[in-house]
């Protein structure tokens, strides 16, 4: 049996596996998806919880340090973070201590086990997330990650959930949503396409997860990138 590491890290356990192999297509996807324009900060979201969202956060932002790439990722699911159980670092200061104006960035940011990718992980879950996101703070952050990092991947909460995710998409260059096939219903979708057009948050295309062709039946996941 996969150990946990290695079932939500494939890119890392795993290089050669299939999953990944479809990690770096994404990847390069994100890359060309926008030419003409500077695309540094991606938001990553769902419709709906359980659809896997934080799991592409982390794999991606494996496969863009593999890549050569200064890697950032941010915990911005100030309800129920999880990248610091994926990554094994410390929760007690993060994106919330920041932005409160308790911690500075380079206190936060933490170097993972992967060269070349960073985290900065939730913090302690505070009483208004909303209102933090939302603020100047934020977005001094954003500023100064951008300067230091190459890409910066910020892991949001569900749309359909609560405001955060559209208040995250508005200030970054690009989103990408997270699909799980056969399990999300089309309507929530839409309303989460309907989500992120509100905020003016570029999508940059959708990741179909547990995606499986017949032809590729027997591979555990597939993921697809498309708009």
């Amino acid at each position: 049996m996969l150990s946990k590491l290695a079932r939500n890290l494939i890119t890392f356990s795993d290089t050669k596996s299939i999953i990944s192999e479809q990690f770096r297509t994404i990847r390069a996807n994100i890359t060309f998806s926008m030419p003409d324009q500077e695309l540094k900060t991606i938001l990553v979201t769902s419709s709906t919880p359980g659809e896997g969202k934080s799991t592409n956060v982390a794999n991606l932002g494996v496969v863009f340090a593999q890549e050569g790439k200064r890697v950032l990722i941010i915990d911005g699911d100030l309800r129920k973070p999880t990248l610091h159980h994926t990554f094994k670092t410390f929760n007690k200061v993060g994106l919330s201590n920041v932005i409160a104006k308790k911690a500075t960035i380079n206190e936060a940011i933490q170097e993972t086990f992967i060269f070349g990718l960073h985290v900065l992980t939730s913090g302690p879950i505070p009483p208004n997330p909303a209102e933090l996101l939302s603020s100047k703070s934020m977005d001094a952050l954003i500023l100064d990650v951008k300067r230091d990092f190459d890409i910066v991947i910020i892991d949001a909460p569900p749309l359909l959930s609560v405001s955060d995710a559209q208040i995250l998409a508005n200030k970054c260059d690009g989103t990408v949503l997270i699909v799980n096939t056969g399990v999300v219903e089309k309507e929530a979708v839409r309303k989460a396409n309907v989500i992120l057009s509100n905020s003016q948050s570029i999508i940059i295309g959708v990741v179909l997860n547990n995606y499986v062709t017949p032809k590729h039946q027997h591979y555990y996941n597939e993921y697809s990138f498309g708009e």
